[in-house]
């Protein structure tokens, strides 16, 4: 009897250890304090220039959504603009990290979608587009809006890039930015944007060829890992 408690003990004391570990590590990988991020080696036509060095890397889960629109030879697939929507998992090398505590507890995720850019930089398109590319931290609620700097990448032709048939990657330049609702200005400090290892969200292959398809839509679903840039200091 006492040899099965003494065994107990030890299985309790030991599952106390692992799940210790278990914390710093999710801690680690959650807050990443300690964590430099290291870009992925890529084509000169998207990489951030000089001066600009990756404090964010997300990996983003979503979809691209396309509408069928007519063509003169009938119809086809067309990026819907207004339905690019995804939510990325990200790690931060900690700098100027807002709201330690919600990161702590695994709370930090940035959202990807469309929206109007209410705070454009000497960067933005003018006039300014009617939505655009936009990043919100959960963390302190920051925003950062960017547009596509050309020529992307055709996926399938580089490491960084090398799954075919999905959607490009690219180089997105910051056209304004938000503070978040109490200050916060984690994203709000990006340069550029990186969109790497894209796989699918390319447009369907079919169901989109007459005048009778036109007005069709569809999520299509991706992935893909966002590199975020700041200025060095």
């Amino acid at each position: 009897m006492r040899q099965n408690r003494g065994q107990q003990v030890n299985k309790t004391k030991r599952f106390h250890s692992l799940l210790a570990a278990a914390l710093v590590l999710g801690y680690a990988g959650s807050c990443a304090v300690a964590q430099k991020i290291v870009p992925t080696t890529t084509p000169a036509a998207i990489k951030p220039p000089a001066g600009n060095s990756a404090f964010l890397v997300g990996h983003a889960e979503g979809t691209q959504g396309y509408v069928c629109l007519p063509t003169s030879t009938g119809a086809s697939w067309t990026v819907n603009g207004s339905r690019p929507e995804a939510v990325l998992s990200a790690s931060s090398s900690g700098k100027k990290m807002k709201n330690a505590k919600k990161a702590r507890k695994g709370a930090f995720e940035i959202t990807h979608f469309l929206s109007p850019d209410t705070n454009p930089n000497e960067f933005a398109p003018n006039p300014v587009p009617f939505g655009s590319p936009t990043w919100r931290s959960s963390a302190d609620g920051s925003v950062v809006w960017a547009k596509a700097l050309t020529p992307p990448v055709v996926s399938g032709s580089d490491a960084s890039c090398p799954n075919s048939g999905a959607i490009p990657c690219l180089l997105l330049q910051s056209i304004g930015s938000q503070d978040g609702p109490t200050g916060g200005k984690f994203i709000a400090q990006t340069t550029f944007i990186q969109r790497l290892n894209t796989k699918g969200g390319s447009a369907p292959a079919n169901d989109c060829s007459t005048s009778a398809d036109v007005g069709k839509q569809k999520l299509v679903p991706y992935t893909a890992d966002y590199y975020f840039f700041r200025k060095d200091e």
